[in-house]
């Protein structure tokens, strides 16, 4: 089991892109591939892929930012299309690392920011590999506890660890025990960073339209998407219903579903081994 501590030496810088500076770490030679982690409170992308980066770096050049409003990348994100405007910060990322294609995996709120600039830009995505991405379904069914859990944290009595500590160990994850204190202990330590606090980077749509934009299985452009996609999806996720990998393979021409027993919303971190071979695997086109 890979730990924070058996990562390799990664180089980091802070890049510009539209005027707000994006947080980078990277790894290993080859094909450029792209990590973009999810969207909970704290959440950071060396973090969220601890367990991975060593695996796949072994063989690629790994890329991991921090997305736009979380860890050590600038704070601020367009609300009325969230997917949108992550997608556009990786993009110029993509642009300012003179990445013409790459391959990107996405967990959860990554995977939508994944999703997105694939339907917008289909011809800068090489394979991708969707960890229970958001956006999936979401205007065809109410929140999850899980989810509703995650979109509260910062109300009423604001954010505190025993809030995030419920999240990660009743809806994160299937096993409780799989996360360490040490992860929660930094995870609660950046969920207050006053920037953050002030503007949570996740947050409920606040008009139809924004709803409307947060549900990939509303655009029709999903049916004609070309990229070879994994997607990989806890069987026991709390956070997002995995019924929406189903969604996903049924409209998606070109998606495989892999549905795994006993894990929750965190597959790659969770079922690291299995993760790493799948995806590997997968990027190298071998399945």
């Amino acid at each position: 089991m890979t730990t924070h501590a058996e990562l390799p030496s990664m180089q980091t810088d802070l890049i510009e892109v539209a005027g707000k500076e994006i947080f980078v770490a990277e790894t290993g030679d080859g094909p450029p591939v792209l990590l973009l982690h999810g969207g909970g409170p704290g959440a950071s992308g060396v973090s969220n892929y601890a367990r991975n980066i060593a695996e796949l770096a072994k063989n690629y050049r790994v890329i991991v930012p921090d997305l736009p409003g979380y860890g050590r990348s600038a704070k601020g994100l367009d609300l009325a299309d969230p997917f949108g405007s992550l997608a556009g910060a990786i993009r110029g990322l993509m642009d300012r690392l003179h990445l013409d294609r790459a391959h990107l995996v996405g967990n959860s709120y990554g995977g939508a920011c994944a999703l997105r600039l694939a339907l917008d830009t289909p011809g800068r995505v090489d394979r991708m590999v969707l960890m229970g991405p958001g956006g999936i379904g979401t205007t065809r069914a109410l929140p999850t506890p899980g989810l509703n859990c995650l979109l509260d944290y910062y109300k009423g009595d604001g954010p505190s660890r025993a809030k995030l500590e419920k999240f990660i160990r009743q809806y994160l994850v299937f096993n409780a025990a799989d996360v360490p204190d040490s992860v929660i202990d930094a995870r609660y330590k950046d969920s207050i960073d006053p920037e953050v606090v002030a503007a949570p980077p996740l947050r409920r749509p606040k008009s139809l339209g924004a709803l409307w934009r947060t549900d990939f299985t509303r655009d029709s452009r999903l049916s004609r998407l070309g990229v070879p996609t994994l997607v990989l999806w806890g069987a026991a996720d709390q956070v997002n219903r995995p019924s929406g990998g189903r969604m996903l393979a049924e409209r998606m021409p070109h998606c495989d579903l892999y549905e795994v027993a006993n894990t929750g919303h965190w597959v790659q971190f969770e079922r690291a081994e299995l993760f790493n071979r799948l995806c590997a695997d997968f990027l190298a086109g071998r399945r």
